[in-house]
Formats: structure tokens, C-alpha cells, sequence
């Protein structure tokens, strides 16, 4: 199958951090994972991975048990598919420095984002979390180390004071922690490499990049999801990495959770060219020259960010862009190919994905989703600000002041009681469908961003309008006769 395609590894990324599916609905993706041209995963844990002893708090709510993690394992393996973990070591340590028991060791107090590396105990801590998690990965080959986006890293004062010292820099700091922990791997279990992001690397001098040592312990992974990606700035890097001693490199793209922290479906047109631009890096270089691609589907930005793209909504998209990368472009064989294994009649690339469309396993969420997505809040926004009635007698004034004309709440009430009802009925269809692919929290989350507030400002309305549809008679005027006539 990968006969025409320059990268010979292509991993499906699966974020963790946010709305991780279960293990259920992982049995039912995998199958397709691998029809679709993939052969492995690089599953970023974060805190869904069974941490033990002092490490047991890191856990979510709905953290995978020890059995759960030998069942996906096990799943994987027999969908032919490598599993390579993600553990951060350095950037990205929120969902570890939040908790009061490891903030000490925060490069700068305030933020949970970076490890501070002068601290003996920080290489302790993420030592202890990979040992953990090579313990329940037993036949794992490399296991990525993140190392990416160390924000702020410098201007701790640790680092400040070591900074002054001669021929200190950053990049010389960043690297002698990077060193550190590939060496606590290579001790622990040589037979694994280190996989690291490499944007803390690419602009570091070659000399000091050479020099480090680092290009014989780990891999770097380059990562790139724009759709507009510099083609030749990226070979010239891979000739960069392979001139200070890295023997292999890795390419990563983008399926979904690269286009807007709070993006719901994938823009498929984007996906696409940025994995044709990838192509075309591979192409410049001789065969083989990178080792694999791993197709990133970001769930969130960051700990503290909202959920993107839930996953059953960017099926479509990995779909296609596997496919793209297996067929050497999207033609009219890669679409039909994506079409019958999803079970979609007409992909269509200017829309998100045809609404209702699919057989896939998540197919029902992904139509919900993108009717909510496109729909429901237009839709409240129709009303609310485009209904005459609404914005001639009942505006934000008169709901303040319990003011309208009895007459306009017949005009008013059906239409946004209709749309509440036909809205909820379809919420009510998308929570149960969540439901089966996604743990509570995660469900609960979704709705209350991407849901509850275009319903919650239906309601608004007709409990305003149910107060003032039968207001109190008005008082008599004071010093008039009742009987009197006018």
C-alpha cells in the first residue's frame, strides 16, 4: 500500500488532553485508522495515563486503568499499528505543574507551562513519568518526549543567574535538559529512541547544535501544519539537522486542531495542501530520507484551552489526507477510496463534510456536530436579532422592563418555541451519541461551549415573555371614579 508514498510510517496522533474516546470506540476506529493507509499512533497520554505512587494525582477523573492501556495496545497490534507514547518533558507540563505538589518546579512561578531544568528533582519527575509509561509500553521503539513550545524558559531565576555566566544561552540550557532526559532513556531501556518537536532546535547555531550531543540521542520531529508551508525553508532545515549529526528525521502534519482553538469541523481544503506540501519536502530529498509523518489531530491548544475538533469529526479529513499521502495526491482515485471507506456518497471539499453523510463509526456525531455548527447559533441569531416582532416590541428595553403589546407574544412565542423544540430534540440525539464515544466530562464540556448558550438565550426569552404574557391588572389612577366615563 505504501509503495508510492516517501514516508513509510504514518502515525495517527491522538491527543489525550481533551475528550479522549474510550477504549470502546477506539475498537471500532482502529479497524479504519488502517483501512484509511495508517500503520501507527503516537498517543499523547497527558492525563489519561495511570499514574502511580506520588505521580497518582496527575490522573483525570476518567484516566484509562493499566488493563485498559494493554487493551488499546492490544487493539493497535492487531490493526498492525505501532504505538509510539508522548510524554512531556519539558513545554506543554501544565497538566503536572497545576498541582500544588510539583509547582515549585515551575521555571517561572506564576505559570505551570515549563519545567524549571536546573532543579534535580524536575529530570527525577519526568524520569519517574517515563518510566511509567515504558513500563506498560513494553515493545515500544521510540517514545516522544515532546520538548516543544518551552515558553518563558530563561526567565526563571535559576536560569537568570546561570545565564550570566559566560557562554551560557538558552538554546545551550534547552539542549542540556533535552541531553538529560535521552540519557535517562537510553540508561533505563537503550533499545528505545527519543522522538523531540523541533522547533526549540531550528534556529539554534549548527555549531552548538553539532557540539551538544543531542543529534546522536534523539530524533526530531518536524512540524509544519500550514496549508501555505515553505517547501524549500524545510529542506534546507533537513539539511541543517543532517549536518549537526541527527541520523533520521520524522515529518509532522496536521488532520484537525491546527486551524482555531475552538474550531468544531476541520477545514478539509487546508488539510489537504498542507499535506501536499509535505510531499513535496519528502519529494526534494532522496528516498527514505524521512522516516515517517505523523498526522497531528490536536484536541486542545493546551491544557487550559477549549476543546477543537472533537475526533469522529476529523475522519473525513485524515481520510483524505492518508490518502492523498498513499495516492501522491488527491485524485479522483484517493476520493473514491475515501468516500467508500467512510460511507460517504459526496465528499464534498468546500463545506466541512456533506451534513448527514457517513457510515464510519462517529459518522452520527460528526453530522450532529456540523448542524450545530453551522446552524444553531445563526439560527438563534435569526431570531433574536432578525425577527421584527422581537426587535420592534420586545427588545432588550422592553424585556427589562416588562414592557409589550399582549398581541405581539402570539406573534413571538410559537416561533421560538418551535425552535427551542427543534433544537433540543437534536441535542438531546447528539448526547446520546457523545455519550458512547466520550467519558461525562468530556461531554459536558462540549455542550456547554459549543451548546448551551444559544439555548440558554432562547429560554431567556420565553421566561421573559412568560412573565409579562399575564401581567398584574394596572393600578386604578388615584382621584378618578372607576365608574366614571371618560
Amino acid at each position: 500500500m505504501s509503495g508510492s508514498t516517501p514516508f513509510k510510517m504514518r502515525l495517527v496522533h491522538l491527543d489525550l488532553k481533551g475528550a479522549p474516546p474510550k477504549v470502546s470506540y477506539l475498537s471500532e476506529i482502529f479497524p479504519l485508522f488502517r483501512g484509511l493507509g495508517a500503520n501507527g499512533l503516537l498517543i499523547e497520554y497527558e492525563d489519561m495515563f495511570p499514574y502511580e505512587g506520588s505521580l497518582r494525582l496527575l490522573r483525570a477523573k476518567y484516566a484509562y486503568s493499566p488493563s485498559e492501556i494493554k487493551e488499546i495496545l492490544h487493539l493497535a497490534g492487531l490493526n498492525e499499528l505501532e504505538v509510539i507514547p508522548l510524554v512531556q518533558t519539558f513545554g506543554h507540563m501544565e497538566f503536572v505543574l497545576k498541582h500544588a505538589a510539583f509547582a515549585h518546579l515551575r521555571e517561572v512561578g506564576p505559570f505551570p507551562c515549563t519545567l524549571n531544568p536546573h532543579e534535580a528533582e524536575s529530570l527525577a519527575l519526568v524520569g519517574a513519568m517515563i518510566d511509567q509509561v515504558l513500563e506498560l509500553h513494553p515493545g515500544a521503539r521510540w517514545l516522544h518526549v515532546g520538548c516543544d513550545e518551552v515558553y518563558y524558559l530563561g526567565e526563571g531565576e535559576a536560569s537568570r543567574r546561570w545565564l550570566q555566566q559566560e557562554q551560557n544561552s538558552t538554546g545551550k540550557l534547552c539542549l542540556s535538559h533535552m541531553r538529560a532526559v535521552a540519557s535517562h532513556m537510553q540508561t533505563r531501556r537503550p533499545s528505545v529512541t527519543p522522538l523531540v518537536w523541533d522547533d526549540m532546535l531550528r534556529d539554534l547555531p549548527e555549531d552548538q547544535l553539532a557540539a551538544s550531543g543531542v543529534p546522536q540521542l534523539v530524533e526530531p520531529v518536524l512540524w509544519d501544519y500550514a496549508a501555505d508551508l515553505d517547501v524549500h525553508g524545510k529542506v534546507l532545515l533537513m539539511q541543517k539537522y543532517w549536518r549537526c549529526g541527527f541520523s533520521r528525521l520524522w515529518a509532522a502534519s496536521a488532520f484537525k486542531g491546527a486551524t482555531g482553538p475552538s474550531q468544531a469541523v476541520p477545514p478539509i481544503k487546508h488539510h489537504l495542501r498542507n499535506h501536499v506540501q509535505w510531499l513535496q519536502v519528502a519529494g526534494s530529498r532522496p528516498t527514505d530520507s524521512l522516516q515517517g509523518i505523523i498526522l497531528t489531530g490536536w484536541q486542545r491548544y493546551d491544557h487550559f484551552s477549549v476543546l477543537c475538533e472533537l475526533l469522529p469529526a476529523g475522519v473525513p479529513s485524515l481520510a483524505a489526507c492518508l490518502q492523498l499521502l498513499l495516492h501522491g495526491g488527491f485524485d479522483g482515485d484517493a476520493k473514491a477510496k475515501v468516500e467508500n471507506l467512510l460511507g460517504i456518497s459526496n465528499l464534498e471539499m468546500m463545506d466541512p463534510v456533506r451534513e448527514g453523510a457517513g457510515s464510519f463509526p462517529g459518522s452520527n456525531i460528526l453530522a450532529l456536530v456540523t448542524q450545530v455548527s453551522l446552524h444553531l447559533r445563526s439560527s438563534v441569531d435569526a431570531l433574536l436579532e432578525g425577527n421584527t416582532y422581537i426587535t420592534g416590541w420586545f427588545s432588550p428595553y422592553h424585556r427589562r422592563r416588562k414592557l409589550i403589546h399582549p398581541v405581539m407574544v402570539q406573534h413571538i412565542q410559537p416561533a421560538a418555541l418551535s425552535l427551542l423544540a427543534q433544537w433540543s430534540t437534536l441535542v438531546q440525539e447528539l448526547e446520546v451519541a457523545l455519550q458512547l464515544a466520550f467519558y461525562p466530562d468530556a461531554v459536558e464540556e462540549w455542550l456547554e461551549e459549543n451548546v448551551h448558550p444559544s439555548l440558554q438565550r432562547l429560554r431567556a426569552l420565553l421566561q421573559d415573555l412568560s412573565e409579562v404574557a399575564t401581567p398584574p391588572p394596572p393600578p386604578t389612577s388615584p382621584g378618578r371614579d372607576a365608574a366614571q366615563d371618560p
